[in-house]
């Protein structure tokens, strides 16, 4: 039987799925309508950061369908984070699209490079990559951390770091400097990344609760501010 806190981090995980594949599915209905590429490359986006909470996602399932919890246990960490290198790299090229062009390039290989190098150890080195914590078998859902002695740890933090600057808070810039609809485009771009940088950070450093409730239920939003910074 499924505990408060597997329903929490259960229900929680498939809002944040459920709203990043309507909202990335629904850009890119807009996006050829509109033949607006950047568009399609946010529905892209999207997909890819709401998957990063597949694992919790399967493992509620599994608990709420079979009375088990995923095995083998690493297989969790698997299922959220493979996803990261495709969402970097596609977050760096609409960042670097619409901030410099002109750098586009030289951005995108740097974070497809360290990407790959993430990807390959989660799957070489899972046990030294993650940290698995599972109180009640078959009631609570699993949790996970990385270790802070892996490099994969420190690629990621590099990764959130590098996406609060370049995309919040340059997105924030951008929009200062400009005026009218550009400006409220700008805007709502720079809050949704800073929402899943915050949102992002917090689940991966507190321990399951209330805390981690709310943080999600605002995580859902990320996509909608994607949305409406780029639908036209």
């Amino acid at each position: 039987m499924v505990s408060t806190l597997g329903y929490l981090d259960g229900l929680t995980a498939t809002g944040i799925i459920l709203s990043a594949v309507i909202f990335g599915l629904l850009s890119f209905h807009s996006a050829r309508k509109l033949d607006a590429r950047l568009l399609a490359v946010a529905g892209v986006m999207m997909i890819f950061i709401g998957l990063f909470w597949l694992g919790p996602f399967v493992d509620f399932l599994s608990i709420l369908f079979t009375g088990k919890n995923i095995r083998p246990i690493y297989v969790y960490g698997w299922l959220s984070y493979v996803w990261v290198a495709p969402a970097i790299i596609v977050s760096m090229y609409l960042g670097s699209e619409l901030l410099v062009p002109e750098k586009k390039k030289i951005v995108i290989a740097i974070y497809a490079i360290l990407g790959i190098i993430f990807e390959f150890l989660i799957f070489l080195d899972v046990s030294g990559t993650f940290t698995f914590t599972l109180n009640n078998p078959g009631q609570d859902t699993i949790d996970s951390s990385f270790n802070r002695t892996s490099p994969t740890y420190w690629i990621i933090i590099f990764f959130l770091i590098s996406t609060l600057i370049f995309e919040g808070f340059g997105f924030a810039i951008k929009a200062k400097q400009a005026t009218g609809e550009i400006r409220k485009k700008f805007t709502f771009l720079s809050i949704g990344f800073i929402v899943f940088v915050v949102c992002g950070a917090i689940d991966s450093i507190l321990p399951l609760g209330v805390a981690i409730g709310f943080s999600r239920a605002v995580m859902m939003s990320f996509s909608l501010w994607m949305y409406l910074g780029l639908k036209t």
